[in-house]
Protein backbone atom coordinates (compact mmCIF):
# COMPACT_ATOMS: atom_id res chain seq x y z
CA UNK A 1 0.00 0.00 0.00
CA UNK A 2 1.39 3.21 -0.95
CA UNK A 3 0.36 6.77 1.07
CA UNK A 4 1.37 10.22 0.81
CA UNK A 5 3.09 12.87 2.84
CA UNK A 6 4.48 16.88 1.72
CA UNK A 7 7.48 17.40 3.22
CA UNK A 8 9.95 20.19 2.98
CA UNK A 9 12.74 18.88 1.02
CA UNK A 10 15.47 19.49 3.93
CA UNK A 11 13.73 17.27 5.95
CA UNK A 12 12.09 14.97 2.95
CA UNK A 13 15.21 12.22 2.74
CA UNK A 14 13.28 10.97 7.10
CA UNK A 15 10.60 9.35 8.57
CA UNK A 16 11.06 10.68 12.00
CA UNK A 17 8.19 12.31 13.79
CA UNK A 18 10.37 14.84 15.09
CA UNK A 19 8.91 17.44 13.35
CA UNK A 20 5.40 16.65 14.25
CA UNK A 21 7.16 16.47 18.41
CA UNK A 22 8.83 20.32 18.31
CA UNK A 23 4.97 22.10 18.65
CA UNK A 24 2.68 18.70 18.53
CA UNK A 25 -0.45 19.15 16.18
CA UNK A 26 -3.85 17.88 16.13
CA UNK A 27 -3.39 14.16 16.71
CA UNK A 28 -0.18 14.59 19.20
CA UNK A 29 1.47 16.72 21.78
CA UNK A 30 4.70 18.47 21.94
CA UNK A 31 7.32 16.32 22.56
CA UNK A 32 5.55 12.98 21.17
CA UNK A 33 6.76 11.39 18.03
CA UNK A 34 4.51 10.86 15.40
CA UNK A 35 4.60 10.61 11.39
CA UNK A 36 1.98 11.67 9.64
CA UNK A 37 0.76 10.51 5.92
CA UNK A 38 -2.26 11.26 3.90
CA UNK A 39 -4.32 8.42 1.83
CA UNK A 40 -4.38 10.18 -1.30
CA UNK A 41 -1.93 13.02 -2.60
CA UNK A 42 -4.34 15.85 -2.57
CA UNK A 43 -5.15 15.30 0.85
CA UNK A 44 -1.22 15.55 2.01
CA UNK A 45 -1.42 18.58 -0.08
CA UNK A 46 -4.40 20.03 1.70
CA UNK A 47 -3.15 19.07 4.72
CA UNK A 48 -0.30 21.37 4.61
CA UNK A 49 -1.66 24.36 2.32
CA UNK A 50 -4.26 24.86 5.24
CA UNK A 51 -1.43 26.44 7.20
CA UNK A 52 0.06 28.68 4.47
CA UNK A 53 0.09 32.50 3.48
CA UNK A 54 -1.84 33.79 0.88
CA UNK A 55 1.66 36.01 0.17
CA UNK A 56 4.19 33.64 0.58
CA UNK A 57 4.31 30.02 -1.52
CA UNK A 58 7.26 27.99 -0.29
CA UNK A 59 8.79 26.09 -3.22
CA UNK A 60 11.10 23.22 -1.50
CA UNK A 61 7.89 20.85 -0.78
CA UNK A 62 8.34 17.57 -1.85
CA UNK A 63 5.82 14.94 -2.47
CA UNK A 64 6.47 11.74 -0.61
CA UNK A 65 5.20 8.54 -1.18
CA UNK A 66 5.41 5.71 1.60
CA UNK A 67 4.98 2.08 0.60
CA UNK A 68 3.12 0.54 3.96
CA UNK A 69 4.25 -3.54 3.47
CA UNK A 70 1.08 -6.02 3.70
CA UNK A 71 0.39 -7.23 7.12
CA UNK A 72 1.68 -3.79 8.78
CA UNK A 73 -0.41 -3.38 11.94
CA UNK A 74 -3.15 -0.86 11.64
CA UNK A 75 -6.17 -0.01 13.97
CA UNK A 76 -8.74 2.94 13.38
CA UNK A 77 -10.26 5.52 15.22
CA UNK A 78 -14.02 5.06 14.07
CA UNK A 79 -15.77 8.89 13.44
CA UNK A 80 -18.41 8.05 16.20
CA UNK A 81 -16.24 7.68 19.04
CA UNK A 82 -14.25 11.00 18.57
CA UNK A 83 -15.31 14.02 20.58
CA UNK A 84 -18.21 16.44 18.62
CA UNK A 85 -15.46 19.10 18.28
CA UNK A 86 -12.37 16.96 17.21
CA UNK A 87 -12.11 18.71 13.76
CA UNK A 88 -12.25 22.45 15.19
CA UNK A 89 -9.34 24.66 14.20
CA UNK A 90 -7.03 24.94 16.69
CA UNK A 91 -7.04 21.58 17.70
CA UNK A 92 -8.09 20.49 21.17
CA UNK A 93 -6.27 18.57 23.54
CA UNK A 94 -8.53 15.09 23.41
CA UNK A 95 -7.35 14.27 20.26
CA UNK A 96 -3.88 14.92 20.87
CA UNK A 97 -4.70 12.33 23.90
CA UNK A 98 -6.02 9.56 21.43
CA UNK A 99 -2.71 10.09 19.52
CA UNK A 100 -0.65 9.85 22.47
CA UNK A 101 -2.22 6.75 23.90
CA UNK A 102 -2.12 5.21 20.24
CA UNK A 103 1.97 5.90 20.36
CA UNK A 104 2.24 4.91 24.34
CA UNK A 105 0.48 1.84 24.11
CA UNK A 106 3.01 0.83 20.70
CA UNK A 107 0.41 -1.69 19.99
CA UNK A 108 -0.16 -0.84 16.71
CA UNK A 109 2.44 0.53 14.00
CA UNK A 110 -0.23 2.57 12.48
CA UNK A 111 -3.74 4.79 13.54
CA UNK A 112 -5.71 5.96 10.60
CA UNK A 113 -7.80 9.33 11.18
CA UNK A 114 -10.18 11.25 9.83
CA UNK A 115 -9.40 14.26 8.24
CA UNK A 116 -10.35 17.49 9.61
CA UNK A 117 -9.41 19.12 6.51
CA UNK A 118 -11.22 17.23 3.69
CA UNK A 119 -14.15 15.03 5.17
CA UNK A 120 -14.29 11.46 4.18
CA UNK A 121 -10.32 11.38 3.81
CA UNK A 122 -8.33 9.78 5.96
CA UNK A 123 -4.75 10.36 7.61
CA UNK A 124 -2.26 7.85 9.08
CA UNK A 125 -0.42 8.29 11.89
CA UNK A 126 2.72 5.92 11.91
CA UNK A 127 4.46 5.01 15.40
CA UNK A 128 8.61 5.63 14.69
CA UNK A 129 8.59 3.10 18.27
CA UNK A 130 6.81 0.47 16.50
CA UNK A 131 8.89 -2.75 15.67
CA UNK A 132 7.02 -2.76 12.14
CA UNK A 133 8.17 0.74 11.30
CA UNK A 134 11.38 -0.05 10.38
CA UNK A 135 9.89 -1.82 7.02
CA UNK A 136 7.88 1.33 6.22
CA UNK A 137 9.58 3.28 2.95
CA UNK A 138 9.71 6.14 1.19
CA UNK A 139 9.82 5.18 -2.34
CA UNK A 140 9.80 8.12 -4.19
CA UNK A 141 10.11 11.74 -3.63
CA UNK A 142 9.25 14.28 -6.09
CA UNK A 143 9.25 18.05 -6.33
CA UNK A 144 6.19 20.19 -5.53
CA UNK A 145 5.01 23.04 -6.61
CA UNK A 146 1.52 24.46 -5.05
CA UNK A 147 -0.80 25.92 -7.74
CA UNK A 148 -0.89 29.71 -7.40
CA UNK A 149 -4.86 29.39 -7.59
CA UNK A 150 -5.15 27.74 -4.50
CA UNK A 151 -4.17 31.20 -2.96
CA UNK A 152 -6.25 33.69 -5.14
Amino acid sequence: MEVFRLSRQAFSGTLSGKGAALKGARWNSAGVEVVYAASNRSLAMAEVAVHLSFTWLPTDYQMLTIYVPPGTSITTVPLAELPRDWNVFPHRPATQAIGDAFIAANKFCILQVPSAVTPGDTNWLMNPYHPEFARIQIIRAEDFRFDNRLFR
